[in-house]
């Protein structure tokens, strides 16, 4: 167990009862034994603390107070973590089997990484998948020229980087993920990319990819500030995250892709 990095997960949580067991369930069934979790509970009246109190004898701590939203609650966690490498797990989205052992392997034989992170799956309501989505190993520009080249549901940083940049912008609640990857890939290059899957990203009616696309897009706009590259800029990271992609082997990924750019449908 000493030998293995200690690892935090903060999952923000806020009415959310229906998936909020798959979420602690994954983090908690992944039998890493250096763990570090850590639920930020909004104030939920939908039975959320019944479910955390389930589980609170194997919690480091847990919460359940109002406070400013999402992003808030996740810095109130990390702000709380010990761990040498932090992440957060939304209250309705998964990490799957062996996503924690795989980071810490990772780390291990890559002692300098800041940022570690793997691909994910799109989940529905009920865990079926919809479909896989592929990365590739993220930088600043690539950031600036496609958007979210990676997600959270499968990222992992050291929390020492906190201390450099500071927490999450508490003032974004849409984009501050986007906002976050960016400043930290500004100051460190230092990624390491694993192409498994380490995580569920759950798509159902009530999230906020589903109902806020045009806040998302607002605030976006106030992250990029006038920092959008040109277009031939983006079609090249365009072309470089294809080539790696090929890379690593995943044709079959990379021709649904085109012939999903072209229409075709299964």
């Amino acid at each position: 167990m000493h030998e293995l990095p200690r690892i935090t997960v903060v999952t923000p949580s806020f009415n959310q009862a229906v998936f909020l067991e798959r979420t602690i369930c994954s983090v908690l069934n992944q039998g890493y034994p250096n763990l570090e979790y850590i639920i930020v509970d909004g104030g939920s009246k939908d039975g959320s603390v019944e479910i955390i109190k389930k589980y609170e004898h194997r919690l480091a701590w847990w919460v359940s107070e109002p406070d400013g939203g999402q992003t808030a609650a996740i810095n109130k966690g990390l702000r709380r973590a010990t761990g040498d490498w932090v992440a957060w797990q939304n209250s309705d989205d998964v990490y799957l089997p062996g996503a924690l052992m795989q980071m810490a392997e990772t780390a291990r034989i890559a002692p300098n990484v800041d940022l570690i992170l793997g691909d994910m799956q799109i989940i529905d309501a009920n865990d079926n998948i919809v479909r896989g989505q592929r990365y590739v190993r993220p930088t600043y520009k690539a950031l600036l020229a496609e958007g979210m080249v990676l997600t959270n549901q499968a990222a992992f940083w050291r929390r020492e980087l906190h201390d450099n940049i500071g927490w999450l912008d508490e003032t974004l609640q849409f984009g501050f993920d986007y906002e976050w990857f960016l400043r930290v890939l500004r100051v460190s290059d230092s990624v390491r990319h694993v192409p498994n899957f380490w995580g569920g990203l759950r798509y159902h009616d009530a999230t906020k990819t589903s109902t806020c696309l045009s806040k998302f897009a607002d605030e976006y706009c106030v992250i990029l500030n006038g920092r959008t590259l040109p277009l031939w800029q983006k079609r090249l990271y365009q072309v470089r995250r294809l080539l790696l992609t090929l890379n690593y082997g995943h044709f079959d990924y990379v021709l649904l892709g085109i012939l999903n750019r072209l229409g075709w449908r299964n």
